[in-house]
């Protein structure tokens, strides 16, 4: 029982001792902004056959909708506006 407890404790010394023992050797463009790619890393990346090809009206699509809802909201201020009453339902 004492050996057991001698070797969880020897093992749990180690285990926080290792954490320890970072790698230090990166060059820091600024303090904490120490990312470096690993040695071979290309500086580019070619396209693959898996990479997203987006339709451009796919993309707009977001902003029309968020245009069109800035477009209603401003019809049901004015409305409020005129009205002294917010009616949600405005054509």
């Amino acid at each position: 029982m004492k050996t057991y407890h001698a070797l969880s404790i020897a093992a749990a010394a180690l285990f926080i001792g290792a954490g320890a023992q970072a790698y230090d050797g990166t060059n820091c463009k600024a303090a904490g902004d120490c990312w470096e790619p690993k040695p071979g890393y290309p500086a580019k990346l070619a396209g693959s056959k898996y990479d997203p090809k987006h339709d451009p009206a796919e993309l707009n699509k977001n902003q029309q909708a968020v245009q069109s809802m800035e477009e209603r909201n401003a019809k049901r201020l004015a409305n409020a506006r005129a009205t002294g009453t917010f009616k949600f339902d405005v054509n």
